[in-house]
């Protein structure tokens, strides 16, 4: 391995002066830039280019070069390199400009430190920098206020940019389109949202907010929008659907929601009229339905008892009409919920028992007060339908009610599936894949909320800021996605989809894990013996690789970088996202 300067020509600019190293593999010869010694002085070049002949020699590192700073480099750079991959540089705005910077920066922050906004400010300005990010985006001295007008800007620029990443994500004539929503509080001093947030347990200072993500079908994050914190599921239906019409411009789109939120009423009165197509489940007491006979006598549309256990029976029912209705039954979700039953009406005798000895011993006297407790205990495990309970003045009885746990353990892991699509679009099993796919946006969510982008606590306090500090992190989330797709062989996450999907006998069946994802978990190595990580890990692992100050003897007034040697495995992960973490690391 040798060290050399070479001056590389750049076209009209002046030629770039890199410190590069190089070393053979095989017949081939490989370099790396070690750094970029282009705004040195002529005379400091011929200095480094001399002590590489074995012109100088020094009787100590010291006395050598100084490092003059040090600052976590490799993580920044992963995530940076990522952002500028997809083009959402662009996205955030076609031309050049302070805000835009901001708001890459304030994405990659969110990644890579999440923390206030006055907080990612003092993380970027030059003096008391905590990365090197600041100086990767050359932003130079940074306020909190500059992060606060960058909200605004970036709440201005939501409508294209979403528009642009559905255009990129929700392709071809027909598009399906995951929705759910989610709630979050807020905490803050002054607590000026009362109009826009919600207090539901009734205490100053805790706000609540609703979060509506759309992802393209395979989780993708591509929008958000927050509304009040009552804002029930349903209502949040009708603004998604103007928003996919007038702002994305799709040919067709299918709505896949969960039975809570695209409701019989709101797919009547929101999405039919729209012309959008729908993916959802029927409630219980809509299977309930589907078990009654026809007026004429005709069979009822499902008889569970029938129905083969991992597959997919396709049936129509007289109060859905214009519908396609898939009904699968989970035996495994069948036994959980015979235990569960069980163990509660174990639980809720007990609780009656204990009235009862309480009554017999004379410490409860009366009807009333008797009424008083069974209220109070009888159905706190929610299965107080499930008794008759007889009260008297002098003790209490009880019974089950056989026939009513029967009819509900009838329809123990049975699930039907509604759809609007015909099934030339959309096959049988399909329609229970895309409706499981839902599961994908509640992992959006805990990335958001739980993990590691952390939503809250939220340090901003007017409705504006409120909303693209989550329009932020939805950002955020769609960089994270992707990093996590490209880095899946060293992260402890499935690298072949494909190949746990085939284990599948049925849709129906749970999601399997394929093999190499166990080998990965069994031995927490990769098979090329490198350490497996989480997301957080690997980030942490990267931000060791430092981008350094350094400066030689006599002229501590110029500093040149110089980037630390990555590890193994920092040159896989860097591999893996095809990024050079040696790009624009000039000073």
């Amino acid at each position: 391995m040798a060290l050399s300067v070479d001056v590389i020509p750049n076209r009209s600019s002046p030629p770039a002066i890199l410190l590069r190293e190089a070393w053979r593999e095989g017949k081939r010869i490989r370099r790396r830039t070690v750094a970029n010694l282009s705004k040195m002085p002529p005379a400091l070049v011929d200095a480094i280019r001399a002590a590489l002949d074995g012109g100088v020699v020094f009787p100590s590192l010291d006395s050598a070069v100084a490092i003059r700073r040090s600052r976590p480099h490799g993580h920044v750079a992963a995530v940076l390199g990522t952002l500028r991959a997809l083009g959402l540089v662009r996205v955030l705005g076609r031309k050049a400009n302070r805000m835009r910077d901001l708001a890459v920066a304030a994405v990659v922050a969110r990644i890579v430190d999440p923390a206030s906004k006055l907080a990612t400010a003092r993380a970027l300005d030059p003096e008391t920098a905590s990365t090197s990010l600041g100086t990767l985006l050359k932003l130079g001295p940074v306020t909190g206020n500059e992060m606060l007008d960058m909200l605004d800007w970036l709440l201005e620029r939501q409508p294209w940019i979403e528009r642009s990443l559905a255009n990129r994500h929700l392709k071809g004539g027909n598009a399906l389109i995951l929705y759910d929503v989610s709630s979050s509080y807020l905490e803050g001093r002054k607590c000026p949202l009362a109009a826009f947030g919600h207090n539901r347990d009734g205490k100053r200072g805790k706000m609540q907010v609703t979060c509506g993500l759309l992802c393209a079908a395979d989780g993708c994050p591509v929008a958000v929008e927050v509304f009040p914190g009552n804002t029930s599921d349903p209502a949040t239906v009708a603004s998604q659907v103007d928003r996919v019409r007038k702002r994305f411009g799709i040919g067709r789109v299918a709505f896949v929601g969960d039975r809570g939120m695209l409701t019989t009423a709101r797919i009547r009165e929101d999405l039919e009229p729209a012309g959008l197509d729908w993916i959802s489940a029927l409630k219980t007491s809509d299977i309930r339905k589907l078990l009654r006979e026809g007026a004429d006598g005709a069979p009822a549309p499902l008889v569970p008892e029938a129905l083969v256990p991992d597959a997919v029976a396709e049936v129509t029912g007289p109060d859905f009409p214009g519908e396609r209705l898939m009904v699968c039954l989970n035996p495994r979700l069948r036994e959980e919920r015979a235990r569960k039953r069980e163990d509660l009406l174990k639980a809720t005798e007990e609780a009656l028992e204990a009235i009862a000895a309480s009554v017999r011993s004379g410490r409860l006297k009366g009807r009333e007060a008797i009424d008083r407790r069974v209220g109070r205990d009888a159905n706190r495990r929610k299965v107080g339908k499930h008794f008759e309970i007889d009260v008297t003045d002098g003790g209490i009885s009880w019974r089950r009610r056989e026939g009513r746990i029967a009819a509900e353990a009838r329809l123990d892991g049975v699930y039907v599936i509604r759809t609007s699509l015909d099934s030339a679009s959309l096959g049988p099993e399909a329609a229970v894949e895309a409706y499981k796919s839902l599961a994908s946006v509640e992992r959006a969510f805990l990335t958001m909320k739980a993990s590691r982008l952390r939503i809250r606590p939220v340090h901003v306090y007017s409705e504006d800021h409120v909303r693209a500090h989550v329009f932020l992190c939805m950002l955020a989330c769609h960089v994270e996605w992707h990093m996590r797709r490209r880095l899946a062989p060293i992260l402890f996450e499935d690298d072949d989809r494909e190949g746990a999907r085939a284990q599948r006998n049925s849709p129906v069946e749970p999601a399997r894990v394929s093999e190499s994802a166990k080998a990965k978990a069994a031995d927490k190595r990769t098979p090329d013996g490198l350490p497996v990580h989480s997301l957080t890990t690997l980030l942490a692992d990267l931000a060791t690789l430092t981008l350094n100050e350094v400066t030689l003897p006599g002229s501590p007034d110029h500093a040149f970088p110089l980037l630390a040697t990555p590890t193994e495995l920092q040159r896989r992960a860097f591999d893996l996202l095809e990024i050079d973490p040696a790009r624009d690391v000039a000073m």
